[in-house]
């Protein structure tokens, strides 16, 4: 590599919340585009990365690493940034939320956009109808730490998790296409929505724009990407 880091990513998937991160950051890495559409993440080279097929790997001077909040945390460990360091009393009460938003928010939302993957699809839109109440009283819990205004949930202030949020915030907008959204309602979270306004505004969010097609407001007001190369989808 020419630079630490070379992130593996598809536009408008999980590893835009790392590009995001990396920019945020202001570090130098490159970008390997894995094509679902050829079905890339199921070859032999990627999954010599990460065996479960699944994006985004970022290649460190560590080796490869998988799953978003890994490389998340692995980040602003690395360089001291956009999270609590480990000795500080703010460190136990974001990390329950990074988490959260890993382990419980963004495994439903698999759910919601990837039924087909857990159930018949005859049945894929019941379960559909099942998550979704799940996943508003994800945002209406996540919406009250938001009021509290932790600096590392705070409107002025990014951090690892603002991003990975606002990026599940602008897929439940999207996704699936041709199932129900109207569930999901920005208003409902206004301090989340907050959030979202400001990160808008940074250069971080304005560069992955550019790369990969997400519109002029890709939190608050999402359209469908239009990348430079590659798919959503």
């Amino acid at each position: 590599m020419n630079t630490p880091y070379r992130l593996h990513y598809a536009p408008d998937n999980a590893s835009l919340v790392i590009r995001l991160t990396l920019e945020e950051l202001g570090l130098p890495y490159e970008t390997v585009l894995v094509d679902r559409r050829q079905n890339e993440q199921n070859g032999a080279a990627y999954r010599s990365l990460n065996p479960n097929g699944l994006i985004p790997v970022l290649e460190t001077p560590q080796g490869p690493i998988f799953e978003t909040a890994a490389i998340l945390l692995w980040l602003a460990d690395t360089h001291a940034r956009l999270a609590p360091t480990p000795d500080s009393p703010d460190r136990a009460a974001f990390l329950k939320w990074l988490f959260f938003a890993s382990n419980t928010l963004h495994a439903d939302l698999r759910i919601l956009f990837y039924a087909e993957k857990y159930i018949n699809t005859d049945h894929t839109e019941s379960l559909r109808n099942g998550i979704r109440p799940r996943l508003r009283e994800h945002l209406r819990v996540l919406d009250g730490v938001a009021r509290t205004t932790p600096f590392w949930l705070h409107a002025d202030q990014p951090s690892v998790l603002t991003y990975y949020l606002a990026c599940q915030m602008r897929w439940m907008a999207l996704y699936p296409a041709k199932s129900d959204r109207s569930w999901f309602q920005l208003a409902d979270t206004p301090y989340l929505q907050r959030i979202l306004m400001q990160l808008e505004t940074r250069p971080a969010t304005r560069t992955a724009v550019a790369a990969e097609g997400l519109g002029v407001t890709p939190f608050t007001s999402p359209s469908y990407a239009n990348p430079l190369e590659g798919s959503a989808t």
